[in-house]
């Protein structure tokens, strides 16, 4: 501990607004309570979810200002609170600890983290490419090995199939042995798709009736994973494809839809939300989130799960334009942010 500095640079918010809300603070690094460790944070990634506590649109779900946000975060454990058997100082990690109420974020030089939500960090990967796997890939673990429970041979309809969770859920489908089908918007991430082990991939304003006749003879999917959401358009087309019988899993699930289809296919309806168990403290949840990624990391290492980085390198300094280039929808891959050089 007498190596740890008592303070340590970060970006905040103070307000709620557009990316230039985010400043530069000095900040007491975060104490270590039981169960805890404290990570030197090496970089974070960019979701959704992170601009959307910052813009207000998710503000019950900010932390107090001046606020720390980003729960992704890769590191080295340079402390360890009482009860921690599992890691040790020293140990690199992966995981998605906080960036909400009650937690410490990433978007800082150090983060105390529930040693639950961890794992070590897979070998083969640098740290900024294993920043970009936790939220995303416990996501596409829910929805499609819990929730979906994908089958060898099922097929598989994976909308958004190049985002954060798509590109996952792609590679997820395709391990379990699915006949995976991606929607995309271009060609360039429809390669990208087929690349990660897509079967299939075709742009997603395709009449929805028009691509279950050509994949599926018009039976429907066996598994819809619905990664964009976009209100009940999206419902309704997720259900449309699903054949009878069929599991429609997805992360959005805002807004009104018609729940006939559901009635008369006879479909199952799953939402995913990975944040549950770090909003309601499920020590079991957060568990599972460690587990996961334990286990993905063996994937990972075995080169049967790989990241997709967006082209950028952005520094916490930056952490401002990384926000707008998620929200342009400008990138493919995840968006990265070293915080440690």
């Amino acid at each position: 501990m007498s190596d740890i500095p008592e303070t340590m640079d970060a970006q905040v918010i103070r307000e709620h607004g557009d990316p230039e809300v985010f400043e530069s603070a000095t900040l007491d690094v975060p104490e270590v309570d039981a169960n805890e460790v404290l990570v030197e944070v090496a970089a974070t990634s960019v979701n959704p979810v992170d601009t959307k506590i910052r813009s207000g649109f998710a503000s019950g779900l900010c932390p107090d200002f001046p606020a720390v946000l980003h729960g992704d975060v890769a590191g080295e454990i340079v402390a360890v609170g009482e009860g921690v058997d599992e890691f040790a100082v020293g140990d690199e990690v992966y995981g998605c600890p906080g960036g909400l109420a009650g937690t410490t974020g990433a978007l800082a030089e150090y983060a105390a983290a529930d040693a639950a939500t961890l794992a070590h960090k897979p070998d083969s990967l640098s740290m900024r490419e294993a920043a970009a796997l936790p939220l995303v890939t416990i996501t596409a673990w829910d929805g499609l090995v819990t929730r979906a429970d994908v089958s060898p041979g099922e097929s598989v309809l994976v909308h958004g199939g190049t985002g954060g969770v798509g590109h996952v859920g792609v590679q997820i489908a395709s391990l379990e042995g699915g006949v995976v089908h991606a929607t995309a918007s271009t060609d360039e991430k429809r390669a990208l798709a087929e690349e990660l082990g897509a079967d299939h991939a075709f742009d997603y304003r395709r009449d929805v009736a028009d691509y279950t006749d050509e994949y599926t003879d018009g039976e429907g999917f066996d598994v819809v994973f619905d990664t964009v959401g976009a209100g009940a358009d999206n419902l309704g087309n997720d259900f449309a494809a699903a054949g009878v019988k069929g599991r429609v899993v997805t992360t959005v699930s805002r807004g009104e839809a018609d729940l006939d289809p559901v009635h008369s296919k006879g479909l199952s309806v799953d939402t995913v939300f990975m944040l549950l168990p770090l909003i309601h403290d499920d020590h079991a949840g957060r568990l599972r989130h460690g587990e996961i990624l334990d286990r993905v990391a063996t994937l990972v290492d075995e080169g049967d799960i790989v990241p997709h980085l967006d082209d950028t390198d952005y520094t916490l300094d930056e952490i401002g334009d990384a926000h707008r280039r998620l929200e342009a929808g400008e990138h493919v891959g995840k968006i990265t942010v070293r915080v440690k050089d």
